[in-house]
């Protein structure tokens, strides 16, 4: 049967509803848990229908695999994530996305297709070299997978080389707060709009430097959380969240050394799923690299799984 812990997760739900020939008829729900009391069982169809089963007419009830994420899927998360990091310099071909940020991170500094570049490939790879070219960066893409499967392989052959990949996972909300009760034992989270110094110089420490142009990625969204814990004046994690229509954007999740494996990061965590919740937001999203095992072991008990993927590839050295 489902437990409290499956609130979010899709599940299968047997319905008795009625009987023949002395044996009980019934049918199977699919879709998403939302709710479970000593009463009823609700579940909500891809449709975003309600179904409330009285417990009694439950036959069986079970947790099964998230659906394969669509095209149409991964096109509208990878947008909403992209905004959620926004780069200082953009510009377009046809629904390819081009951002550079001074070459502070890759997700603000690589192309992203989110469709067709509306001109041949050649011409539209010759484009995109040409853009980074004129701002002295390392033409890279962020491939979408498998949405983009056609390109990545067109990319292969033309000799970019892949450099690392990233699993984009998500989550329901309601999942994670009932499966994060906050710690009482560990330094509270402050949850605030603006970064301080010290959370900046973690971050600058993380990703080897912070440069001003970064601040406007970190800040330039509607709707902004920077989570951080103190203990005697030291900053041990910090956190940041973006909310943007019913998603929970996450980021920047880090616990500095010697803090480490003590749960800051549940509780940061914890801290920013809360505040999605007060800002309207029903599901989660991160990134994390798919060799980071401590993070992915951490997002997999907490209830995240991967939606899709994306893989990272750099332009061939000019001959």
């Amino acid at each position: 049967m489902i437990t409290r812990r499956d609130l979010g997760r899709r599940v299968v739900v047997r319905k008795i509803i009625g009987q023949r020939d002395g044996r009980p008829m019934s049918s199977d729900i699919l879709g998403e848990l939302v709710e479970l009391s000593e009463d009823h069982v609700t579940v909500r169809d891809e449709r975003g229908n309600d179904e409330r089963i009285p417990r009694a007419l439950v036959a069986a009830a079970k947790p099964i695999p998230p659906r394969r994420a669509s095209y149409r899927d991964i096109v509208v998360l990878e947008r909403l994530a992209a905004a959620g990091w926004p780069a200082a310099d953009t510009d377009q071909i046809g629904e390819w996305l081009l951002r550079a940020t001074d070459g502070w991170t890759n997700r603000a500094n690589s192309a992203l297709p989110l469709g067709n570049p509306d001109v041949g490939l050649d011409q539209a790879l010759d484009q995109v070299g040409s853009w980074y070219a004129t701002r002295r960066l390392t033409a890279r893409f962020a491939v979408p997978l498998p949405a983009f499967r056609s390109l990545d392989r067109a990319l292969e052959d033309r000799g970019w080389q892949p450099t690392h990949r990233v699993l984009v996972q998500t989550a329901s909300l309601a999942e994670l707060l009932a499966a994060q009760p906050e710690l009482v034992d560990l330094p509270p989270v402050h949850v605030t709009p603006w970064p301080d110094p010290d959370w900046l110089r973690v971050v600058g420490d993380r990703k080897g430097g912070l440069p001003e142009v970064a601040i406007r990625v970190l800040t330039g969204v509607r709707v902004p959380a920077f989570a951080s814990v103190y203990d005697a004046g030291e900053l041990l994690a910090i956190g940041r969240g973006v909310v943007d229509q019913e998603w929970l954007g996450l980021s920047l999740m880090e616990v500095v050394p010697g803090a480490r494996r003590s749960g800051l990061a549940r509780q940061v965590l914890a801290s920013l799923v809360r505040w999605g919740a007060e800002h309207g937001a029903e599901r989660v999203y991160l990134q994390v690299e798919a060799d980071n095992r401590a993070a992915l072991a951490l997002y997999s008990s907490l209830g995240f799984s991967t939606h899709h993927s994306y893989l990272n590839r750099e332009a061939p050295p000019a001959s």
